[in-house]
């Protein structure tokens, strides 16, 4: 019988903060590896003690204090860990890990808000450039036959059906078509599957994010899909299951983002 392993990645919006809110996705969806974004603390200043006694012994922590980094946790032994700097930064937003065979990339890309023109914000041409660098390495990462995943909160909603309304969301940062086609051509150079898109048909709305700005979040449903999770072609025949955890958005103190969970047949 082949073994499964459960992958969940989530934007945890401070990983000290959400410890208990941590535990309890741990114990709804028992992952195997979890990868987090924004953690908000510098790697010695990482939970390390709680985490380990949720199961997670094995943790890789990218975080650099003042920024969002990000971390891979894990029960299975790693046989590699590393991570790379983008855009001339080290604010750990790519962390990777190898484990079981399986090469694990987990990404936090700058969000670029808040207004979608480069010469007027920084932080969106940041943004354009750090994808501009990905797509690039994800096209160097394709010619090589390999299993691989990329997880995150890639902050960009790529398809008409990833945000609440098309039309409206054109000219908001992380549906903008400079963003939408730079994260085609980084998934595309890799020839990575998109998993959520596996189980959920491009024509249904799916979404991971929800303001905190909306009074009622569940009822206007005004979201959009800004966490990813994808697949090397090698790893697309052993595809099981994607979940969404959208209750834990109406968790106490939620992270404004959900958890997401792949499980692969290995």
């Amino acid at each position: 019988m082949a073994k499964s392993l459960r992958i969940v990645t989530w934007n945890i919006n401070s990983v000290r903060i959400r410890t208990a809110l941590l535990r309890r996705v741990v114990k709804k969806l028992a992952p195997d590896i979890l990868c987090l974004q924004e953690i908000k603390c510098a790697a010695e200043d990482f939970c390390t003690k709680p985490v380990g006694r949720m199961g997670y012994e094995h943790q890789l922590v990218r975080g650099v204090k003042g920024q969002g980094g990000t971390a891979i946790l894990s029960k299975i032994p790693f046989e590699a860990t590393g991570g790379l700097d983008w855009c001339g930064r080290t604010d750990g937003r790519h962390a990777i890990a190898t484990i079981d065979g399986i090469e694990i990339h987990c990404f936090y890309v700058p969000s670029g808000v808040p207004i979608p023109d480069p010469k007027a914000n920084p932080a969106f041409a940041h943004k354009l450039k750090f994808l501009d660098d990905m797509a690039e390495w994800s096209g160097k990462l394709g010619r090589k036959p390999g299993r691989r995943v990329l997880v995150g909160d890639l902050n960009v909603a790529p398809l008409e059906h990833d945000v609440w309304s098309h039309r409206q969301t054109l000219k908001d940062v992380s549906h903008t078509p400079a963003e939408t086609t730079r994260l085609e051509k980084v998934r595309a150079a890799g020839k990575w599957v998109d998993v959520m898109r596996e189980f959920v048909p491009p024509d249904e709305p799916l979404f991971t994010w929800w303001s905190y700005r909306a009074f009622d979040w569940k009822a206007s449903n005004r979201g959009r899909r800004l966490d990813h999770v994808w697949v090397s072609p090698l790893l697309k025949p052993a595809l099981k299951s994607m979940t969404v955890l959208k209750d834990a958005r109406g968790w106490p103190g939620p992270s404004d983002h959900v958890p997401v969970m792949i499980e692969l047949a290995i």
